[in-house]
Parts: structure tokens; sequence; C-alpha cells
């Protein structure tokens, strides 16, 4: 059997996570972070009924706060280094093959130069030897957050970052569709065109489509007139349905601002865990409906929508600073 990547609805033996420790990074929103993570972990170990979470904390401080705040859940701190949380990309993709897991190690470049923080090239290796998992480097830029998988081969990504000359500059579709074979067992890839305005990973599709199930692919809908990606949600619905797949529309937040700067706030940066779906929620209008829609889809799971805006003041969601490591068949 090939290595593959599964499904995130697959069922989890854990889920990998990073506690907020640089004030330099998060300045005033250090604090509500920290919040919001201790928020989402706890809502993914549901009481003991979900996976345990492991979480990565940076120094002995990190560690005392961590342990602190995640008092009467089941997660497990460990002192390792890391430039920041985004695990979705600096962390591990686990596949399953005949020999059980394997974690492959993909090269980081800080999103195309933009992040090159100490220590995030070395989180990959750090939770292969924490879980004891054979570790094995593929050699190309790759972050986890630029595709999403439905389990069967199927993977969905886009041009503006997979093509992107930052990140593996000459490399061409076919060359990065054969590396994702052989490194991630994928043997179709929905290209899809732009990501999020402002996005500064160069468009990941985590924030753009996500699959439901096998061949059913979620994607936004804009909002209003407004909305500053109703012509990247459109671009994506039509190559989706061109290639073949069943589309489910969410509806988007629209146009949200920070600081005067509209931010890459999605719905799409949900979790999927053993017994909840975990949706980033902004305050925008139609935060009630996206976790409506979404838990719609996920009916053995309890849907919980969840505020995210400090998280995403330092670049993504939920589904960003979580990496699951798949339970073993």
């Amino acid at each position: 059997m090939k290595n593959r990547q599964p499904a995130e609805w697959s069922p989890h033996q854990s889920v990998w996570t990073a506690w907020p420790s640089a004030t330099d990074l998060w300045l005033d929103d250090l604090a509500p972070a920290r919040e919001e993570v201790g928020a989402l972990i706890r809502a993914i170990d549901d009481g003991g009924s979900g996976e345990i979470v492991e979480v990565l904390a940076a120094n002995e401080s990190a560690v005392a706060d961590a342990e602190a705040a995640l008092r009467g859940t089941r997660a497990h701190v460990h002192h390792a280094p890391f430039g920041d949380i985004w695990l979705r990309d600096t962390g591990p993709i686990f596949v399953r093959g005949e020999g059980g897991l394997t974690a492959v190690d993909f090269g980081f470049n800080g999103w195309g130069g933009k992040y090159d923080l100490p220590n995030d090239d070395t989180v990959a290796a750090s939770i292969a030897r924490l879980t004891h998992t054979p570790l094995r480097s593929s050699d190309w830029i790759f972050e986890g957050g630029a595709i999403d998988v439905d389990g069967t081969g199927l993977a969905v990504t886009t041009e503006q970052c997979l093509l992107n000359p930052n990140r593996n500059p000459g490399m061409s579709k076919g060359e990065i569709e054969a590396r994702l074979s052989d490194d991630l067992g994928i043997e179709r890839l929905l290209w899809l065109g732009d990501g999020l305005l402002n996005d500064h990973t160069d468009g990941h599709v985590d924030n753009l489509a996500r699959f439901a199930a096998p061949g059913v692919l979620l994607l936004p809908e804009a909002a209003s007139f407004d909305d500053p990606n109703a012509g990247v949600f459109a671009d994506a619905r039509a190559r989706a349905e061109a290639f073949g797949l069943k589309v489910i529309g969410v509806p988007s937040p629209g146009r949200v601002i920070c600081d005067g700067d509209v931010v890459p706030a999605s719905y799409m940066n949900f979790y999927i865990g053993n017994s909840v779906v975990v949706v980033p929620l902004y305050g925008a209008p139609n935060d009630d409906a996206a976790v409506e829609v979404i838990g719609s889809l996920f009916p053995e799971r309890k849907a919980v929508g969840l505020r995210a805006d400090h998280i995403l003041t330092g670049g993504g969601s939920f589904h960003c600073i979580t990496q699951q490591m798949p339970a073993i068949d």
C-alpha cells in the first residue's frame, strides 16, 4: 500500500499544536491569543471524548503558563523550541502505509522568506522524536496548509502558493504533482487560482477550500457586494465544478477589518477532531450560519464556534495551528 495522507475526518490518535509565547511577535495580542488557543484545546479535548492534544511550549515560562491554563484537560505540554505556533506548516505531515505511520519533513523557508524564525525548521524533527515516528525528509519547500486532501488520493491547492517563485523557483506543475505523489500519495490535484486577499502565506488553500467528504469540496460564498474575495470564490467554484467535484457553499465572513486593513478571515480554517469540528469566528454576521452549515456536514461531531480574532492577528487560525496524527489501523 502506498503511503498516503489520510483525510482529516479519519480517526486521530492525537493532534499537535503550540502555545503562543513570543512577545515580540504577538505584542498586545499575546494574552488573548493564549486564551483562544486554550479554548480550542479544551474544545478538541471535549471533556475526554476527543483526541489527546499535544502542546509544544518554547521555553520554561511558556510550559508553566500552558500547564496552568490547560489544567483539567488531558493535554500534554512538551518543552521544545519553535519560532511561532503555525504547526500545520512547520510540523511534519503524517502519512499512513503498510509499515504504519511516517512523519514527512518538508523544507521550510518562512513562507517565501517573509517570516524566517529560528527553530521553525526543527519542529518536524522534534515531533517525530516525541512521537517515536520514523522521519523522512523531502528536499523541496512545502507547507501543510497549501493543500487539503480527501483521503482517496485527491487534493486541492492554489497556483498562487505552489507555483510561487519564492518557494521552488522553476518547478513546474507536473514536477510538483510528482513530488506530492511520492511524498503524500496524492494522485489527482485540483489547482485553484488565488487565495484570500492579504494572506501572507501566498494563498494557502486551507483558508479557501476544504473537503468534507470524498469528492465534496466546501467553498465560501461572497457575503455582500463588497466582499474582498468575491472574485476568488467565483473562480474557485468554476474550477472545482469543471473538475467534477460536488461543491457546497459556506457563507463568507465578508470584509473583516483589523487596524484599517482587510484581513484573511475565513471559516474554512476549521479543525476536524475526533468528536468536534471547531470553526473560527470573527464577530461577523455570518458566524452562526457558517457553524450551522459546516456542522451539518459532520453530523457525528459537535460543531463548536470559537472566536479567533487574536490568533488571526498572527496570520492564521485554528487549522493553521494544528497538525493531526492519524490513528494506526
